[in-house]
């Protein structure tokens, strides 16, 4: 069998882990109620030491919802370079990044471990919210 020559770019875990410092993502769940209502959260998380830089709760989330997420989450000097996110957002929020100067990294379709750090967060919070 003939072997395939290699692609000439580097793969998604050498590209996160080279760029950690400067990689944020985000990610949105949902979050059913005591009454059978819907709560969606919006977490950002910064991949450098992995830390909570915002979350956000609302009932009726929007792309203009959500771009005014990410830009309350980065403040004019600590913006990441790059954004790890699911391709639902819509326009409204990659124009929002390219105004603050983030390059956009949108994962592949259905492909959760593309974003997996977040994807632990949501995890752990699920499994705490449940032990209450």
């Amino acid at each position: 069998m003939v072997k395939r020559p290699r692609r000439p770019g580097q793969s998604w875990t050498t590209f996160l882990r080279n760029h950690a410092d400067g990689i944020a993502a985000v990610n949105l769940f949902v979050v059913p109620t005591i009454g059978f209502k819907l709560l969606y959260v919006l977490v950002v998380l910064g991949h450098g030491r992995r830390r909570l830089i915002r979350y956000a709760v609302t009932t009726h989330p929007t792309a203009e919802w959500i771009a005014r997420q990410i830009v309350e989450a980065f403040p004019w000097d600590e913006a990441p370079e790059y954004l790890v996110r699911d391709r639902v957002y819509g326009e409204i929020v990659r124009r929002r990044l390219r105004g603050l100067g983030i390059r956009d990294r949108p994962i592949a379709p259905r492909s959760p471990w593309q974003n997996a750090y977040t994807e632990r967060l949501i995890g752990s919070i699920r499994r705490e919210s449940s032990t209450m």
